[in-house]
Order: C-alpha cells, then structure tokens, then sequence
C-alpha cells in the first residue's frame, strides 16, 4: 500500500510541476534532482519536515497532495506556470 501512494504522490507531484523542470522545482527546494526525480517515480516519498515545503511551492493544501487518497486531486489553477 505504501509504494502505490509513493507512485499516487509522484503522479501529482509531475502533474504540479507541468513544465518546469525537475532541477528548478529541485533548487527551489533546496534538494538534489535525483531526490526530486524519485519523488516522482514513487521510488521513495519526501520526509515529513519537506511535506509542507513542498506543498506551498506548489500552492496545494498539504493534506490533498499527501494524505487524501479516496478523492480525485485536482490541479489549482493558481499553481499552473505560477513559477
């Protein structure tokens, strides 16, 4: 059950990116591209302390694209090419 909300968070995560790359969203972040990069394969989750970084980089609540699994996650429209 974990690995298929690994690859549920990743989906979201490269559907928030849209078109910036992994390495902006990385820097922004202040994390490795390769971290960034298996966020988004589902190859691992972020830790807890970048959960809400993460969150506000992409203007999204913290819970609907960490912890909501039985709704659809929608894309805010404030997050499209926002950065």
């Amino acid at each position: 059950m974990r690995k298929e909300r690994q690859k549920i968070i990743g989906q979201r995560l490269m559907m928030l990116r849209g078109e910036r790359t992994q390495k902006e969203v990385a820097e922004a972040l202040g994390i490795s591209e390769c971290c960034f990069r298996h966020y988004e394969s589902g190859r691992c989750g972020p830790k807890d302390t970048l959960k809400k970084p993460i969150a506000d980089y992409f203007n999204v609540e913290i819970s609907a694209l960490f912890f909501i699994f039985d709704q659809p996650f929608e894309l805010p429209e404030e997050s499209v090419g926002s950065r």
